[in-house]
């Protein structure tokens, strides 16, 4: 049986490039996706700074396996998850959704696919001296 998917031949690349860099960003959904050996928590982030990708979004992982539960525990300690909830080693999703803070994210192409890569976090105080920072460093760099 044949279909007819007006547009497949066509289809849409995204012209915006993966991020890479140091971003405020404001959690706009969370997920959690069960596996067997690695269940994560699937996040969408909104940019918020700098103001030139404000429009722009991005979504990572973050595992829940024994050895990747530190990095779970850091972001939301530095977005300001209810201390609460961590403390019962509780996540809950709606609370994850508007939380603010800072990432540093990198791309990572395996097998021709792109990953984001969530590398570090920072809490929303800390945005304007990491942002200065990392443009003294640039302009250092040149």
């Amino acid at each position: 049986m044949r279909r007819h998917v007006p547009g497949l031949h066509s289809m849409k690349h995204d012209d915006n490039p993966p991020l890479d860099g140091l971003f405020l960003v404001r959690v706009e959904k969370a997920s959690y996706r069960w596996r067997t050996q690695k269940p994560f928590w699937e996040i969408s982030f909104a940019v918020l700074e700098p103001k030139a990708f404000a429009n722009r979004s991005f979504s990572g992982r973050l595992y829940c396996s024994d050895r990747a539960l530190w990095k779970l525990n850091w972001f939301l300690r530095d977005f300001d998850y209810d201390t609460d909830l961590l403390e019962h080693d509780q996540v809950d999703q709606k609370a994850l959704t508007n939380l603010r803070g800072v990432i540093r994210t990198s791309v990572t192409t395996v097998n021709g696919r792109c990953y984001q890569n969530l590398d570090a976090f920072a809490s929303i105080g800390e945005w304007e001296a990491l942002d200065c920072t990392s443009l003294t460093q640039k302009r250092a760099g040149r």
